[in-house]
């Protein structure tokens, strides 16, 4: 066979898998900026989606029963038992959890309270092992998959930035733990490591600093393709390492990041 024609009976082949299967995700931080991406491109693959947020704006993301919308704040108590509840209930299986919400901070450490530590800590860590833990005996039943979002902030050292960094170094090295924890019940296990991400959740960031135009200059510099990334691709990344085409891939650290880890 070509391998023209046996890349076409392949894709013909993983799509009639997705619908047949019907294969579902759960994402968090989905009602803007990376984690939206993640939803759609999921909904275009085939997934039927939970999208869950803190946020109302999450009610836009409904569309035909495929994507439902959870206003939900991963932090609460009752949160992984409700959303991996809801995904169960609506659509009777779970194969992807992409762990993405998250809170951002950039502050030196003389300046950092105990609330900033303590929220911190509450979204970006705590959130993500209950909710895995939730997540873990339907994802052994589906030999399924979880994505991580962590950052080139928790790779290396960047200023101003501990208590987040050492959150998403967290990230990192659960990722890289539970990747061996759970190869032998075929549950995947990766993480992406975005730098600089053009969201709304950057820009609100920037207007904190003392000189905005600045601070976006010094970081434009420190990422070789001198841009800042889309929220689109980190999403294209997360949407690899959960689907078939990154079946050998456990255990990795996905940097996307313009070149920034590579200086």
């Amino acid at each position: 066979m070509r391998a023209d024609a046996f890349d076409n009976t392949r894709a013909a082949i993983v799509g009639r898998t997705v619908h047949a299967m019907e294969l579902t995700a759960v994402v968090t931080g989905a009602a803007r900026g990376i984690g939206r991406c993640v939803v759609m491109r999921l909904r275009a693959a085939g997934y039927r989606v939970v999208a869950v947020d803190v946020s109302p704006a999450v009610s836009d993301l409904a569309e035909d029963g495929r994507v439902v919308p959870v206003l939900a704040d991963v932090t609460a108590d009752a949160a992984p038992g409700a959303v991996v509840g809801r995904v169960v209930a609506e659509f009777g299986r779970l194969d992807v959890l992409v762990n993405n919400a998250g809170r951002f901070l950039r502050r030196p450490i003389l300046s950092t309270t105990d609330d900033d530590f303590d929220t911190l800590l509450s979204v970006n860590v705590r959130s993500v092992f209950r909710l895995t833990r939730a997540a873990l005996p339907h994802l052994v039943e589906t030999r399924g998959c979880i994505v991580n979002t962590a950052s080139i902030s928790g790779l290396v050292g960047i200023a101003n930035q501990s208590v987040y960094a050492m959150t998403k170094g967290a990230i990192v090295q659960l990722t890289r733990q539970l990747a061996i924890e759970c190869a032998g019940a075929g549950v995947r296990v990766n993480a992406v490591a975005p730098g600089a991400v053009d969201t709304d959740f950057t820009a609100e960031a920037r207007k904190a600093d003392a000189d905005p135009a600045a601070s976006l200059a010094v970081t434009l510099a420190n990422h070789p393709i001198g841009r800042m990334l889309t929220p689109d691709e980190v999403a294209r990344a997360i949407v690899f390492l959960a689907g078939p085409e990154s079946a050998g891939i456990t255990g990795t650290i996905l940097s996307v990041d313009g070149g920034y880890i590579a200086r």
